[in-house]
């Protein structure tokens, strides 16, 4: 039987001393770092289900436990994150932005720098599916959303309100109905379990208030993951135009992504 979890977890809690973690030294002990009664009394579970659990059997472990598990046996940021990955579970912090303690204004210039080193138009969205980074390239192709005019109130430039709220898009992009689509089921991908918990239930409500579209299409329930392929513009000065659509998750910041419109070989 293929027991990853479990091997790495005995492996750290072996390596983990009763002192560091906070119980009295001393005494004989038969196997080296803390028995597996210390770190089932320490991460408070029971003794049996912390052995099934390095034995590989059909135990579930939650989020919650392995984030105890990971700050009891002091692991560090890239062990806790492969312990979540063995796991097939989602780390909250990992999910939480600014987890790796960088400001938002060195963050900022950092996809600023990102985003004007694309040599065609390139923007980062959050899971708002708010512009938090795009360059001129991006700014100049997408005119009611990106361009310096169309500030929105209150709002950084959202893509979903651009899509659903400006007139602009429906002239701008080649089979807007069929991207609607496309980009509501994505969307639904993106936000998975976080659709009900704000600010990201407060946007769905909003644009589903706001369009009857929008709300058509939220109700199917369709899911699709965000793919590349041919993205085609009308744009009101520059005419037909053709990309092929790259996007990537950043690694430290899986909320955040970018998206890359190459141009097409001739």
């Amino acid at each position: 039987m293929n027991n990853k979890l479990g091997e790495f977890i005995r492996s750290h809690r072996e390596r983990v001393t009763p002192q560091s973690a906070g119980l009295p030294g001393g005494g004989r002990r038969r196997t080296p770092g803390l028995r597996r009664e210390e770190l089932a009394q320490l991460c408070q579970v029971s003794p049996t289900w912390l052995t099934w659990l390095e034995q590989g059997r059909q135990v579930s472990a939650s989020a919650a436990m392995l984030a105890r598990l990971a700050e009891v046996l002091h692991l560090s940021g890239a062990e806790r994150a492969y312990l979540f990955s063995l796991a097939e579970r989602l780390d909250p912090q990992r999910a939480a932005p600014g987890e790796q303690g960088e400001t938002e204004s060195a963050l900022a210039q950092e996809l600023d720098a990102v985003v004007r080193a694309v040599q065609a138009p390139a923007y980062v969205l959050d899971r708002q599916w708010d512009a938090v980074a795009w360059n001129p390239d991006a700014a100049a192709l997408f005119t009611g959303w990106l361009d310096a005019g169309a500030a929105e109130a209150g709002h950084a430039p959202n893509l979903l309100r651009f899509m659903f709220g400006h007139p602009a898009a429906r002239n701008l992009i080649v089979d807007w109905a069929h991207r609607a689509r496309r980009l509501v089921a994505e969307f639904r991908a993106d936000a998975g379990k976080h659709a009900s918990d704000e600010p990201l239930a407060g946007l769905i409500a909003e644009l589903a208030g706001a369009s009857a579209e929008f709300r058509q299409l939220w109700t199917l329930q369709d899911v699709l993951e965000r793919e590349g392929g041919v993205r085609r513009f009308q744009h009101p000065a520059r005419g037909a135009l053709g990309f092929r659509q790259v996007t990537l998750h950043l690694a430290r910041r899986p909320d955040l992504k970018l998206t890359m419109l190459l141009p097409m070989p001739d």
